[in-house]
């Protein structure tokens, strides 16, 4: 059985479904989100995922041999400080061109943006539809007043 309504719940599933769709290549980008970066002179070269966890260390030359430890760790640390800032910087351009105008990732890490705000609490439908949506039916002529 067909109602007046099929043609809009359709619209509705079509929207969801390319939303989800979205949601699942911004995703797929993020979890495929690596960044590297070297150290001055070349004593390090730290590759890192979207998260900033720590997936490579290399030492392209050996510049580090030379190195007081200190000195080398504290490039070290450095380095993976940078590949993590950069790694958080590439995952907010992926996640922000999907957010509303004016919200950004930073401002949802920090907690300045709800995420709750970004989407209606309730789907926005015709009176029409909501009607059939919240009672199953359409709504009739007299009750619309029409």
């Amino acid at each position: 059985m067909t109602t007046p309504f099929d043609h809009q719940i359709e619209e509705l599933l079509r929207e969801y479904r390319k939303q989800r769709d979205a949601i699942a290549e911004m995703r797929r980008q993020i979890q495929e989100t690596t960044v590297t970066v070297t150290a001055p002179k070349q004593a390090v070269k730290v590759t890192v995922g979207a998260q900033g966890e720590v997936q490579a260390i290399e030492f392209p030359t050996t510049a580090f041999r030379r190195m007081p430890q200190k000195e080398l760790a504290d490039i070290l640390l450095t380095t993976i400080q940078q590949a993590r800032v950069k790694a958080l910087e590439k995952t907010g351009e992926v996640v922000s061109a999907r957010l509303p105008a004016g919200v950004t990732m930073t401002d949802l890490l920090q907690g300045k943006a709800d995420p709750t705000d970004i989407l209606p609490a309730e789907p926005v439908l015709p009176d029409e539809a909501r009607d059939y949506v919240d009672h199953g039916h359409p709504v009739e002529a007299e009750d619309t007043g029409r």
